[in-house]
């Protein structure tokens, strides 16, 4: 569905609205599909629509006038004119004689100045519609005097009579702003490229949300004939200030993504036409239309939005960083899980104690109690802020942000734990001590698998039931553990004794210090006293 509409026109003086919108149903290049509905440019199908509604059908001006030739546009003319061939006494004939007319549609500032004369009010009533937000099409015609070439762009769009101005629409998605405003929360900023005035262009972004009330006079706003003017040092300089560009040429947009990637910063782009292919490529994420865009862009992307809605692109921002946070949890959990084993193998016969593990209990560890509870990890929930943090560095290492400090010590601490449950336990069967160094090093990974759903929020902010598959896979967990100890069937195979309450309750109370002490840690890394954040 067509979202653009006409919403204002201007009428020259002395000129019927016929004329205006005879030009508009005839520069235009929108055909019908088999369900009768307008196909084409949205901007020529909302000019179509309101010409349809205003005067005769397009099949009946097309027979009396069809066309002759046609001068398309393109990003340099900002303009399209087509001539077309009148019936002499015929209805829509401008004299009695017949002939040749041609009709101009473009940019104000394209078709002003080929017209041969000007009412004082055309720029003023341009300006005032596009200060709220209307992009303007200017449309001229002439009756064309034999001998002119009609396919000569200075011989035949000049001495043009100024028709009117029409002023369009395209009223933003109802998601459009929340989604802006998300972003920058997010730190991901927020331009607006366009060939549209400048005026328009400022409007729109003030709408969005891209720009503020007061800054569409303060340099944010930079029109193509002032970029082209600035070298690429000098545009390099104004890049991260600007958040508008209106009326830029394609090879411009290349410049702006090439001075923004120069100040280190990493752009995504969209774009739906052929003219956008270039800079799509020339970005770091280039992002296509899928319903509105063109092969070429769609080919030069990386990325292509079925739905065309740039809503969609910030549901896959907050979708990645999910994905992205629990890959890291999931290693996080396991890493430690595997230190806090090895640890347990290694000091416990530094202090002159056997080997606590045996071979069967060590693989049981490592295909139950770290396999399904890190499995479950990659179902987390996006954390709480994840849309209102900075974006990662491209180039920071996968073990920043304190993950390598944290297997470590979590592990370290899980391997002094066993070791001190075992030192415990000497004075009895041995098979009890390695059952219960088995039983709180399992539990120690249960509390670590609580504590890993966030790497900074606090259990008590996310709560314990937000994750249900990592519940059930600690139940399992914890469940196939008792089993192991207390089945005596299982005993002989796991190398286990069953354990009275007095060491069961020891087993939970020493490993719950896993939780204390990575409850802790967030605690410290919230308040920026340990692994800072990346500064916005």
């Amino acid at each position: 569905m067509n979202r653009m509409r006409v919403e204002d026109s201007w009428l020259a003086p002395g000129v019927e609205a016929e004329s205006l919108w005879r030009a508009a149903a005839l520069n235009n290049d929108s055909v019908l599909d088999a369900s009768g509905a307008w196909l084409g440019d949205p901007t020529e199908v909302a000019q179509l629509e309101a010409a349809q509604r205003a005067g005769p059908e397009r099949a009946v001006l097309s027979e009396a006038m069809p066309r002759l030739a046609e001068l398309p546009f393109d990003a340099d003319r900002k303009r399209m004119s087509t001539v077309h061939r009148l019936a002499a006494g015929g209805d829509f004939a401008a004299t009695d004689a017949g002939g040749r007319i041609a009709y101009m549609k473009g940019a104000p500032e394209m078709v002003l100045p080929r017209c041969a004369q000007l009412a004082p009010q055309a720029q003023t009533e341009a300006q005032r519609m596009a200060e709220v937000g209307l992009r303007l099409i200017a449309f001229a015609e002439r009756q064309l005097p034999d001998g002119v070439d009609v396919h000569d762009e200075h011989a035949l769009e000049r001495d043009m009579r100024l028709l009117g101005i029409v002023g369009l629409t395209d009223p933003p998605r109802d998601e459009a702003r929340p989604a802006v405003d998300e972003c920058s929360a997010a730190g991901i900023v927020p331009v607006l490229i366009t060939g549209a005035h400048p005026s328009t262009a400022a409007a729109v972004a003030r709408a969005l949300g891209i720009l503020d009330a007061a800054e569409a006079g303060d340099g944010r706003v930079l029109t193509g004939a002032e970029l082209a003017r600035l070298d690429d040092d000098a545009l390099a300089d104004r890049v991260q200030a600007v958040r508008v560009y209106a009326r830029v040429d394609p090879e411009q947009k290349i410049r702006i993504v090439g001075a923004l990637q120069a100040r280190g910063q990493y752009v995504a782009m969209t774009g739906d036409g052929v003219n956008d292919a270039p800079a799509l490529r020339r970005a770091d994420i280039g992002v296509a239309m899928g319903r509105g865009g063109t092969d070429v862009a769609r080919e030069a992307a990386s990325l292509v939005l079925l739905e065309d809605n740039f809503a969609t692109i910030v549901r896959a921002v907050r979708e990645g960083r999910r994905i992205y946070d629990n890959i890291r949890k999931f290693i996080r959990y396991t890493m430690s899980s595997n230190a806090g084993e090895i640890w347990a193998l290694v000091l416990a016969p530094m202090f002159g104690l056997p080997v606590p593990l045996a071979p069967i209990q060590i693989l049981w560890i490592n295909l139950v109690t770290d396999g399904l509870p890190g499995l479950a990890l990659a179902s987390e929930p996006a954390e709480p802020g994840t849309m209102r943090r900075p974006p990662r560095p491209p180039a920071e290492s996968f073990f920043a942000q304190g993950l390598w400090q944290h297997v470590i010590w979590v592990g370290l601490l899980m391997g002094v734990l066993c070791t001190f449950v075992f030192w415990l336990a000497q004075d009895g069967d041995p098979r009890r001590a390695s059952t219960m160094v088995f039983v709180t090093l399992t539990l120690c990974q249960v509390y670590g698998a609580f504590c890993n759903r966030s790497e900074r929020q606090s259990l008590l902010r996310i709560g314990w039931l937000g994750n249900r598959p990592l519940l059930l896979a600690l139940a399992i967990t914890v469940a196939l553990q008792l089993l192991v100890v207390y089945v005596p069937a299982l005993n002989p195979i796991f190398k286990t004794v069953a354990l009275d309450a007095r060491d069961l309750v020891l087993c939970f109370a020493l490993s719950v210090l896993v939780l204390v002490a990575i409850e802790i840690e967030k605690l410290l890394a919230r308040r920026n006293l340990i692994y800072r954040e990346p500064a916005t």
